[in-house]
């Protein structure tokens, strides 16, 4: 693979969000429009509505108005006498409001009067490999040239100008959407002050009013407060004032924009900093960032920058042979052909995530760190039936192991709130999360005591999500990040499902109540029903769960009490089974859909992202999932595309999987600006940004889609080394490097003509094995040499190179 870099090029500035180029550092999000007049959306991964004390608070209004076990208890005797309107209405008793909603920060403005794109070359350009946005401006025959990047390092947004010659006026505005505080001009440093509100529902709850809740003065109570500063180093006159700065006669500028809030103090658990805090310390906190993001000219931050991003992950996609360059975004790749499609595809997910999740910071929301709406879709929460767990599908097979980090974060904070959950409402042991969550840890059920069960009650929220830490365990080898964070949320999981199971009709342990993620099935008489049967995905992410469970148990604590517990729940959990027609039962039950086509793919999860299912070891379930996605079809929206073409690689159909794909990135031509339905009836593609949408956008799709290749390309689940597995008939030519493996394995591949040329696999941990590797449906035992590399080649035939260190970094 060449090491040129891949870079994506627009012709003209962004004339709305929705052409704007996404940039990040796992904090600092921003949306770079270029042009004369730049504008920047930012956002800041802290800023959400709501307070730290807002779940607890809940649960204690839940409690006393009556929820609890003994309320449950009267659920479960309904669902049994087939109440099943009564179970529903008690049940909406332990309802609590809603999440809370992330929030844009500001709006950035940098003006060269007379600016336009240099002619003859492209108005925009992202370097996905160097994270860095590029522009060519003319201002009166002056040559400009500006970099755009969000600097992890410096904790800043950086803007480095440089002109040819001596420039009239730069000028820098901002602005909030949300309540300025405050803003000054001191020593040439911008600092803005903004209340952040402590309440805002969600569009699907028009009743509460007001939209957003702001502290009023003397109320006591969580201060809610976001700061941002701005300071420049080079050359030329300065007038600042609290309007802004212009800069006058500077041929060389470096702009950073920092951020600095409460709840990130919070996040990080900064002792109880978070509460006392005065606001001048915060806003100072945003402006030494600044004043240090320029203490050092742009080369130096911009090569600190480049160093951090490409430690992140050494994964790169040439489906087609075709990477390095640049490529027109409407002409090459939304127009152009398939192969460099999925190229990019891929990389632009592997890109996103790491300018959206960084270790230290929050895990990416619905909309990554990108939203420009007071009202976001659905509060652009952390949506955790798939939406949360599918943007960090692609971090094992990619190597992205610091952008994984905040998802653990994210799960000890639902965690914390929900152990008092499990225990109060449920009277269970553990902790549990249902549909949703916040920054706050929301985990709680939502819907205001009117939603419906299909998307406000579920009680395996938290049991998904332990199954996306126990694969990045199993791709990393970690065992010390699995004792020391990643079993104990395993276990509160175990524990709290341990006491949620009930033995059914035939003795076999079900979960009651029970709902299949935002789906319904047709009762008798015909009315659409959420409630009354337990669900498959529920038995798959229990048994997995307990499964995991043991395996943990054996890997950091051999003398757990609670193996026995286990192991006894496994022998009688309900089995996945058939129904009538052949297809893996969403129920247990024989009931008709309500929604023959529903975009969710709830009851395969044992087929992916887990591994309970195989054509290999489960033949006729295998049969019955292909039979269940045969009969959803195609469509609808990103998340759900993803999640239909990583299942059609683990049944082996690379060929339908790449139609999907198809699908999936094809040009939106809708009103992008609308939120379509929920339901799929209209297809989604992709934005001129290429972010997915439905409309609207959400993140998930662009996140999932380098997850679901990578499992064309190589699968490691059912312990062997899968290579080319599910490989299209399209893409005969390829290659690809750096792909991870369970195991704490990398590996180069190369094919062409639809077979593998060479495969290299490369020791990451230290650990010499022996590796069983299956291509071209043939099987061989490959020994891997501690820190070295064996090449594989169809027919397979293992060649130890010389190689004795991984080029794979750390």
């Amino acid at each position: 693979m060449s090491d040129d870099t891949l870079r994506l090029a627009w012709a003209e500035p962004a004339r709305d969000w929705t052409e704007a180029i996404p940039i990040g550092n796992g904090r600092i999000g921003a949306m770079v429009f270029g042009g004369s007049t730049a504008l920047y959306q930012v956002n800041d991964a802290t800023v959400w509505s709501g307070t730290p004390d807002g779940p607890d608070e809940e649960l204690e209004r839940l409690i006393a108005a009556g929820a609890g076990p003994a309320r449950l208890a009267e659920v479960r005797a309904a669902l049994a006498a087939g109440e099943l309107d009564r179970a529903e209405e008690l049940l909406m008793g332990f309802e609590g409001r809603y999440t809370q909603e992330f929030l844009p920060l500001l709006d950035l403005e940098l003006t060269l009067p007379g600016a336009a794109p240099a002619p003859g070359e492209p108005a925009r350009v992202l370097d996905l490999d160097r994270a860095v946005v590029a522009e060519t401006l003319i201002v009166d025959g002056v040559r400009v040239r500006r970099r755009s990047w969000v600097s992890a390092p410096a904790h800043a947004l950086l803007i480095d100008l440089e002109a040819d010659a001596p420039l009239p006026e730069v000028a820098v505005r901002w602005s909030t959407p949300l309540r300025e505080a405050a803003r000054n001009a001191t020593d040439g440093v911008l600092t803005l002050e903004v209340d952040v509100p402590i309440d805002g529902p969600p569009l699907h709850e028009p009743s509460v009013e007001p939209a957003l809740r702001y502290r009023t003065p003397g109320e006591g109570g969580f201060d809610a407060f976001a700061a941002a500063a701005l300071a420049l180093r080079g050359e030329g006159t300065v007038e600042a004032d609290r309007s802004g700065l212009r800069i006058r006669g500077a041929r060389r500028l470096l702009i950073a924009l920092s951020t600095s809030t409460r709840a990130e103090s919070w996040w990080a658990g900064e002792g109880e900093e978070w509460r006392t805090a005065s606001r001048e310390a915060i806003r100072d906190r945003a402006r030494g960032r600044a004043l240090a993001a320029v203490s050092d000219d742009a080369g130096l931050r911009l090569a600190e920058h480049e160093d951090d991003v490409r430690r992140l992950s050494a994964a790169r996609f040439a489906i087609g042979g075709r990477r390095g360059g640049t490529w027109d975004v409407d002409r090459d790749v939304l127009r152009g052909d398939d192969e460099l499609r999925a190229t990019v595809a891929a990389e632009y997910g592997r890109y996103l995530l790491t300018a959206c999740s960084r270790a230290g910071g929050p895990a990416a929301n619905l909309q990554g760190i990108w939203n420009p709406e007071l009202r976001p879709a659905w509060s652009s929460n952390y949506t955790i039936n798939i939406n949360t767990q599918m943007n960090y599908w692609a971090a094992g097979p990619l190597g992205l192991d610091d952008p994984f980090e905040p998802l653990i974060a994210l799960v000890e904070h639902v965690a914390r709130t929900g152990e008092r959950t499990a225990r109060e409402l449920y009277g269970c042991r553990g902790w549990v999360a249902h549909h949703n969550t916040d920054l706050w840890g929301w985990s709680l059920p939502v819907g205001m005591g009117h939603g419906s069960p299909s998307w406000a009650i579920w009680m395996m929220g938290g049991v998904w999500l332990c199954h996306s830490l126990w694969d990045h365990i199993e791709f990393t080898g970690d065992v010390e990040l699995a004792r020391a964070r990643v079993w104990p949320l395993l276990r509160g999981a175990a524990e709290f499902c341990l006491d949620w199971l009930v033995p059914g009709p035939d003795g076999r342990l079900v979960t009651s109540p029970s709902t299949s993620p935002e789906n319904r099935y047709r009762a008798s008489d015909g009315t659409p029903r959420a409630l009354g049967l337990t669900a498959t995905m529920d038995l798959a992410l229990i048994r997995a769960l307990f499964e995991r469970s043991l395996r943990a148990i054996a890997l950091v604590e051999p003398d757990c009490a609670l193996r026995p517990e286990l192991e006894h729940a496994l022998e009688r959990l309900a089995p996945v089974e058939l129904g009538a027609d052949g297809r893996i039962r969403e129920w247990t039950g024989d009931v008709p859909d309500d929604e023959p086509a529903h975009r969710h793919l709830s009851p395969l999860v044992g087929l992916y992202p887990l591994d309970q299912l195989s054509p290999e070891r489960t033949p006729d379930v295998a049969r019955g999932a292909r039979r269940l996605l045969d009969a959803r079809g195609p469509g609808a929206m990103g998340w759900s595309w993803a999640w239909k073409t990583a299942l059609r690689a683990r049944l082996g159909d690379g060929d339908t999987a790449y139609e999907l794909l198809r699908e999936a990135l094809t040009p939106y031509t809708g009103d992008a600006s609308r939120h379509g339905p929920v339901d799929g009836s209209e297809w989604g593609g992709l934005l001129p940004n290429l972010l997915s949408t439905h409309p609207p956008f959400q993140i998930d799709g662009n996140l999932g889609f380098p997850a679901a290749i990578a499992e064309l390309l190589l699968q490691s689940h059912l312990g062997s080394l899968d290579l080319l597995p599910a490989l299209p008939a399209a893409w005969p030519e390829g290659s690809v490097s750096g792909l991870r493996a369970r195991g704490g394995l990398a590996v180069d591949l190369e094919w062409s003509a639809g077979r593998l040329r060479r495969a290299v696999l490369h020791d990451r941990r230290g650990v010499a094995r022996h590796v069983v590797v299956r291509v071209g449906g043939e099987r061989i035992d490959v020994r891997v040499p501690a820190r070295g590399a064996v090449v594989v080649t169809d027919p397979p035939h293992p060649v130890p190179t010389p190689t004795t260190a991984s080029p794979h970094p750390e």
